[in-house]
């Protein structure tokens, strides 16, 4: 994703909860404190308003790879993810940098568990723990960077698939594309499909914005 403001400018406490105050995210902090506030009204006024289609185009790429579970959903939020994925693949955990934000999707029932973890750090999860890992919309600026990717290989068991979304714009710009490079000796697929992030519904500012679902296996 791509946002209009300043480097120097972060969200602050007083900051309304929207997608221009998610652009400008630059530390754990700053996703902590934004997500706090915005978690109860996200579906409704993100999800819903915006038409916001992304987590549709990634669940549907992750589920035609036939994936094996347990299954971690990275950067969960409230649980969109969870609910695309409900009765098609299990177990689904789920983990996310807002305690806030996993409450609210506790209260979907689609999780066999839930646990707060920072992706910019290291997850409390064992090497290869996963078979199939899925992520929409946190690979992006200001939250998780082409850094987190060897994090993400290192939870997904050998012949394990992951799916997760990337701004078109970010694509180059904040380094993916060179650090998959660097990843495919490990890789052994790889795959990139341009997706459109809003539905018709959405004629804000963002409404063309385009984003990558990348899957991937490793080897």
């Amino acid at each position: 994703m791509a946002g209009n403001m300043n480097d120097d400018a972060r969200p602050g406490p007083d900051d309304a909860p929207d997608l221009d105050a998610a652009y400008a995210l630059r530390t754990p902090e700053d996703s902590q404190r934004l997500y706090r506030s915005w978690a109860d009204s996200y579906d409704s006024d993100f999800v819903d308003e915006m038409d916001y289609r992304l987590p549709q185009h990634v669940a549907r790429v992750f589920l035609a790879a036939h994936p094996k579970g347990p299954v971690l959903d990275l950067g969960a939020g409230t649980g969109v993810m969870g609910l695309l994925l409900e009765g098609q693949v299990t177990p689904v955990d789920g983990t996310d940098i807002s305690p806030e934000m996993l409450a609210v999707a506790a209260r979907k029932q689609v999780y066999r568990q839930l646990f707060e973890g920072d992706l910019t750090g290291r997850l409390n999860v064992a090497d290869g723990a996963y078979c199939s890992v899925v992520s929409a919309g946190t690979f992006t600026t200001g939250h998780v960077g082409p850094a987190a990717l060897d994090e993400v290989l290192r939870i997904l068991a050998p012949g394990g698939y992951g799916v997760i979304s990337v701004n078109v714009r970010h694509w180059q710009s904040e380094g993916f594309a060179d650090a998959f490079a660097m990843l495919r000796p490990r890789l052994a697929s790889f795959e990139r499909i341009e997706v459109s992030i809003y539905g018709p519904r959405n004629t804000g500012p963002h409404a063309d914005d385009k984003g990558f679902v990348v899957r991937f296996q490793r080897d």
